[in-house]
């Protein structure tokens, strides 16, 4: 007999297709923002552009039309039945764990360091123990830290060597707008100075644990155009004022080492080789290092020598006392790992000591005393451990105690044998294990409070592979109930991203997943620009490839309505940041095919980013306007530019955080302007700016659930689904 939730939820999501679309009848909408066309000529291409005035957001008219359309959205929004509902469940959901542990760093001599929230706070605070067994001290508690009308949270988490002193930053209202802090961990005591403009991780202590190397920005002012650009490294000395520390790395300094305006120099000390590291960083993923003896440290100018060159090809480094590990797609686009000299580096001729796979990619690895742990991924969505001992050739496979699509796997350094591997998956909440060399036994390991999640019982997980417009096959993992009809009156939800390489590897959310509890279909697009499918996968989807990442967002669509998952008035599109260069093309090039559409503090004019704080430092994944080919692959990516007037436009509703350092709000906003104008469907149109919130990291746990609980809510109403009905 079937489960009587499941044909409920199957007799309302059919009642739902029998049901006339709903009307929008809102309150009465801001009015629409003036016009100022701004023409100009990119390399022969001539480019309109009528919102051109809303980059200055201090202007009154861009502040109250901004102001006016997050009233106007925040009204209708708080309006519709079953969002304070999905707010109630994701609660629920919250209460069922007593902990949840995050930010753990483990010292050599094994004390935890870490953040913890319980169902009665908001934020994590900040915690210590000794040993994972050991006594637990709190730290730190930011909600009682500076502006209680403020919300700050806890970022990045730096213990010296022995853990007798600890840096860490905090952040107000999501702006990732770091001070740096320091406390004596014996005392739980702050040292009187604080340092303010940081975003980086926050220190590298040297050997003495009384100092450190830090990266600092120009402007605390977050709409700065010139905030990110020459930050500087400096060494900070424990008690003395900030304002007197030593420059340590900049591009002034350091002319020779080529360092551009706007890229992030970092400096680390690594005590295993007692050397110095420079790191040159943008969003390449091509690593530039120079290094030098930390013997160097004292004299006025350090004699960094090349370490790494963008021709290296090197994304991640590993170092021990000797030797260098780098994780690279060179000739191999499923990477492999590498070792070379640390006193005398070769990359070109480094020894292979993980081979690439043919089908799958090296994901992650670490290292211990004993071996190389090392995960592979195919697809992006099925993942193995394996085991390679120092003194065999060949690897051997480990299985963690639960299935697992996702495995991660971290260690304390090349001179221990600790070594944990994390596995989760789509309906398998994440779990952390020990594993032990002696016996080949994991033992459960967590410092989280595991629960219970009987509604997802009985989902059904499906990878599948979908042809794109040029035939090239694009993983898309689809997610339902058991028993979901797949006669087209399932809403479905996909979210997608497709930048920088970075994969949407599974995982486990019991919020997420409650779009199935409603009947419906969530599936991700593992669309090109990501790295699902390796290096040349990422640059399948980047630059002027970048159409790839829209396309097979609209194949995956596709895939969905013509296997009768959903039908197009039923299909929401959903990612944030440089996935709404993907929303935003895809429902600008079929506006047909998706019903809804949510672009989240998304890159919605991506020619004129590289005239926001964060814009120059990505040039290097999307490209740049100073050169003809990039531009006009910035011209193709740009939604802003591809709206089209007196055009039937989805229901869209589009976010922003005014203490976004990522994506400027002004982004969002021209967009939201140029669609309201364009659009001649009934639809609603609607734009929210948080005025407390910046890209989503750092939000406060109900600020988590308000923002998913509008998305879900809003393309709930929009499906026709019943208990979303206005």
């Amino acid at each position: 007999m079937p489960n009587k939730t499941i044909v409920i939820l199957a007799a309302a999501t059919m009642l739902a297709a029998c049901q006339p679309r709903t009307r929008f009848v809102p309150p009465a909408p801001p009015p629409e923002a003036p016009v100022e066309v701004v023409t100009e000529d990119v390399f022969g291409a001539t480019v309109e552009d009528p919102y051109r005035y809303m980059e200055n957001m201090e202007d009154s008219v861009v502040s109250i039309w901004m102001e006016g359309q997050s009233d106007y959205a925040r009204a209708v929004l708080d309006q519709i039945p079953g969002r304070q509902s999905l707010i109630d469940r994701m609660r629920d959901f919250d209460s069922r764990r007593s902990t949840l542990v995050s930010s753990l760093t483990i010292t050599d001599n094994d004390r935890y360091f870490y953040l913890k929230r319980t169902p009665e706070d908001e934020v994590g605070k900040l915690f210590m123990r000794d040993g994972f067994e050991g006594e637990e001290s709190l730290l730190f508690d930011p909600t009682s830290y500076g502006d209680t009308s403020l919300t700050f949270v806890v970022g990045d988490i730096s213990p010296n060597e022995d853990g007798s002193k600890l840096a860490f930053t905090v952040s107000p209202n999501g702006s990732e707008n770091a001070t740096l802090l320091i406390m004596d961990v014996e005392t739980s005591e702050l040292s009187p100075e604080q340092i303010d403009r940081c975003w980086f991780p926050s220190a590298s202590w040297l050997p003495d644990g009384n100092s450190f190397l830090y990266n600092r920005l120009q402007s605390a002012d977050l709409h700065d155009p010139d905030r990110e650009k020459d930050s500087k490294v400096y060494l900070h000395v424990v008690g003395t004022d900030p304002d007197s520390d030593r420059l340590i790395l900049s591009r002034e300094k350091y002319p020779s080492l080529g360092i551009n305006m706007e890229d992030f120099p970092l400096a680390a000390y690594d005590k295993d080789n007692d050397h110095l590291f420079a790191y040159i960083l943008t969003v390449d993923r091509r690593l530039k290092m120079f290094y030098a003896p930390a013997s160097e440290l004292p004299r006025a100018s350090i004699a960094w020598k090349p370490f790494i060159t963008h021709s290296d090809d090197i994304h991640n480094v590993y170092l021990t006392d000797t030797a260098a590990y780098g994780w690279t797609p060179q000739g191999a686009p499923n990477f492999k790992l590498v070792r070379t000299s640390l006193a005398r580096p070769d990359w070109a001729n480094a020894e292979v000591i993980v081979a690439e796979s043919p089908d799958q990619k090296l994901a992650d690895f670490a290292l211990t005393n004993e071996a190389i742990y090392y995960t592979l991924t195919r697809n992006g969505v099925e993942a193995s451990l394996f085991r390679l001992p120092v003194d065999q050739a060949e690897a051997v496979q480990l299985d963690l105690p639960i299935p697992a699509s996702s495995i991660g796997v971290s260690s304390k350094g090349f001179k221990f044998s600790d070594v944990w591997a994390s596995g989760s998956g789509w309906s398998t909440d994440s779990r952390r294990f020990r594993y032990h060399v002696d016996t080949d036994e994991f033992t459960h390991e967590q410092l989280s409070d595991v629960a219970e999640y009987p509604e997802y019982e009985d989902l059904v997980v499906e990878e599948v592979m979908v042809p794109s417009h040029d035939g090239v096959e694009v993983p898309l993992s689809i997610i339902y109930r058991e028993g979901t009809p797949r006669d087209g009156s399932a809403p479905a939800f996909i979210l997608g991203y497709g930048a920088y390489g970075a994969s949407i590897n599974p995982f486990f959310s019991p919020n997420r997943l409650l779009w199935t509890q409603e009947g419906g279909v969530l599936a991700v697009a593992h669309v090109r620009g990501g790295g699902e499918l390796g290096d040349a996968w990422h640059k399948a989807g980047f630059k002027t490839t970048k159409p790839n990442t829209w396309k097979d967002a609209i194949a995956c669509g596709e895939y969905l309505v013509d296997n009768g998952y959903t039908s197009p008035d039923k299909l929401t599109l959903n990612g944030g940041s440089a996935g709404g260069i993907l929303v935003g093309r895809a429902m600008t090039e079929r506006p047909d095919l998706f019903g809804i559409a949510i672009p989240e503090v998304g890159v919605m004019n991506a020619l004129r980013a590289e005239f926001s704080p964060n814009g120059p430092v990505n040039a290097p994944e999307f490209g740049t306007i100073s050169d003809p080919v990039e531009a006009a692959a910035l011209i193709e990516m740009d939604a802003y530019l591809h709206l089209e007037d007196s055009t039937s436009y989805p229901a869209t509703l589009l976010t922003a955080g005014m203490n976004d350092p990522r994506v400027i709000a002004w982004q969002p906003a021209k967009f939201a302007a140029r669609l309201i104008a364009a659009n001649v469907s009934d639809e609603p149109i609607l734009f929210w700016t948080d005025y407390k919130s910046g890209h989503g990291i750092g939000d406060s746990k109900s600020k988590q659930w308000e923002g998913l609980a509008d998305v879900y809510s809003f393309a709930l109403w929009r499906s026709g689904h019943p208990r979303y009905r206005m």
